[in-house]
């Protein structure tokens, strides 16, 4: 009698519950990403200020700078929380067509645990040392 060994095959994407399950993950932070970037404009257009802020003169150029900066800087969170908005749209996409989660550098399968904390990554940690390569 031969002894017969269990070829174990890598799974070759995740099932449709473990889709779900992201699915349910990435919708809570699209939900979360879409206010604060609400946030972010509305401070940006002042709309949510109840302030003189737009019709007093300035009386100080510190202050003015200040400010400039401050809107600079909302600026730059406002775009970024776009992309990440973008990016997370672009893992839904991705479930509908089941191919979430293959690491698009090394065709295998992301961990979960890395799913988990970057819902929209697209490479393992190993695919992205292969990248800087």
């Amino acid at each position: 009698m031969s002894e017969t060994k269990e070829v174990r095959i890598p799974k070759a994407r995740y099932s449709d519950a473990e889709l779900a399950e992201f699915k349910a993950l990435i919708l809570e932070k699209l939900a979360k990403a879409k206010e604060e970037y609400s946030q972010l404009m509305a401070s940006i257009t002042h709309r949510s200020s109840n302030d003189v802020m737009d019709t007093s003169p300035r009386l100080n150029t510190v202050d003015e700078g200040a400010t400039g900066m401050s809107q600079e800087e909302n600026n730059q969170l406002a775009q970024r929380q776009l992309k990440f908005i973008a990016n997370l749209e672009a893992a839904l996409i991705r479930i509908e067509n089941k191919s979430y989660g293959i690491c698009r550098v090394t065709g295998e399968l992301i961990p979960k645990e890395r799913l988990r904390m970057v819902p929209h990554a697209t490479t393992s940690v190993k695919g992205k040392e292969l990248e800087k390569k």
